[in-house]
């Protein structure tokens, strides 16, 4: 029976990705002039995409400008002129004039003056679909000839997400999509709709508010999480990206050595707050896509800044001491926590709680490196049983519960078994190593 479900998931999976690969999107090229206009209902995050696609190329070197041709939504300019301004990406447009095609003309005309590489249009959204809004965006592509028009559509939306996009289509030329909202428990099965109808590749899709939360689309690895499989692949480029590969080398040659300092937790929650909201992270695993809300998100970020702040009002000598035994009777003494407390401007019971995370981080990091994970190629069942019962003993109580005990636990092993493919065994033990567990 196992087999065959996972026979089920492989096809479900394959299928999915296919219908999902909607050929190679278009990109911009250094040296050539281009225009980008973005489409897409009103609410959707289109002028916030719109500075999020701007900065992203802008950080490659491209010479970057905004035009809002947005004249129906009240304070769409002083949007995107904030937005623009943090970005530090010139824009163009205007308080007193009514006529979107007009300020699109003049913006798209001076930016080409002006030489620069890729000019961002953005246009007017509605509630719904609406004649009007179609009659506009129609004319302002006319008028500034884009080389790719872009839709925007919200990641939650569900079964209208195919009409929509079709109208939108049938509209104007739609080259790409980008999914919006991303960051929350928002699955993007609109997404494979909206590919359906215009026929066109996902390029980007939003994963936060913030302008770097944007990321290229790699169709495997969210038909994975939509399918609630995780992502090991996307989780090992945010572990990256936080933690470059000489850092972690000295990670674990301190770790090797049974070295754990204070210093160790603050790099850790520093690495945290780097790869985004919990919830997001968790959404890369198997199974635990749905363990962390919204609420628990800002209670989860809380913590860690409260526990930064003690560790702040700690001396050199008490971050950097990397013997967990004395670190344990040093912070037990009443003198040492009131200085620390009172320094941080804390409560105790936030101090006990570090000291118990601290002691948690310490015992799971000593019974993890103990692990001996192979890298590449298949596991036999004598090394996963084994895996799996040191695992199950290094992982806290309840979240081994949360993925289904020491059932659900072999089951993850086994997703992840296998070398040279997405989530197999090598990128678990890459994962671990990153994080001082391998």
């Amino acid at each position: 029976r196992v087999q065959r479900e996972r026979i089920l998931q492989k096809s479900v999976f394959q299928e999915l990705t296919r219908l999902m690969d909607g050929g190679k999107p278009w990109v911009p090229k250094k040296g050539k002039q281009s225009v980008v206009m973005f489409v897409g209902l009103q609410g959707n995050g289109k002028t916030t995409t719109c500075t999020k696609y701007a900065y992203h190329y802008k950080r490659k070197g491209f010479k970057v400008a905004m035009v809002c041709a947005d004249t129906f939504r009240a304070g769409a300019f002083d949007q995107l002129k904030q937005n623009a301004t943090k970005a530090r990406v010139p824009f163009f447009g205007s308080h007193t004039e009514t006529d979107p095609v007009k300020i699109a003309e003049e913006g798209v005309e001076r930016f080409r003056t002006e030489k620069v590489d890729i000019i961002i249009v953005d246009t007017s959204g509605r509630h719904k679909q609406e004649s009007a809004l179609f009659e506009e965006m129609r004319n302002i592509s006319e008028v500034v000839q884009p080389n790719n028009v872009i839709y925007v559509m919200d990641g939650a939306m569900g079964q209208a997400a195919h009409d929509q996009a079709l109208a939108f289509r049938d509209t104007v030329d739609v080259g790409s999509i980008i999914v919006t909202k991303m960051d929350g428990h928002a699955k993007g099965g609109g997404a494979l709709s909206a590919v359906a109808a215009t026929r066109s590749p996902v390029c980007f899709i939003g994963t936060g508010e913030h302008m770097d939360e944007f990321e290229p689309f790699e169709a495997e690895s969210f038909v994975s999480r939509l399918l609630g499989l995780g992502d090991f692949k996307g989780l090992m480029n945010k572990i990256t990206d936080v933690i470059p590969e000489e850092a972690q080398e000295e990670m674990m040659e301190k770790l090797s050595q049974g070295s754990f300092p204070l210093r160790f937790l603050y790099d850790q929650f520093t690495n945290i707050q780097e790869m985004g909201p919990m919830s997001q992270v968790m959404s890369m695993l198997p199974g635990m896509a749905n363990m962390m809300g919204g609420g628990r998100d800002k209670e989860s970020a809380a913590n860690i800044k409260k526990y930064m702040t003690l560790m702040d009002s700690m001396t050199t000598k008490e971050l950097d001491n990397p013997d967990t035994e004395k670190n344990m009777k040093m912070l037990s003494e009443t003198s040492r926590i009131n200085r620390i407390v009172r320094g941080a401007g804390r409560q105790y019971r936030d101090m006990y709680e570090l000291i118990t995370q601290y002691k948690m981080m310490a015992k799971m990091v000593g019974k993890m490196k103990q692990m001996k994970l192979p890298k590449k190629g298949p596991v036999n069942a004598r090394a996963m049983n084994q895996s799996v019962q040191q695992m199950s003993q290094a992982i806290p109580p309840h979240l081994l519960k949360s993925i289904g005990g020491m059932g659900g636990l072999q089951t993850l092993m086994k997703q992840l078994e296998g070398g040279g493919g997405p989530g197999g065994m090598g990128a678990l033990g890459d994962m671990m190593k990153s994080l001082g567990m391998g």
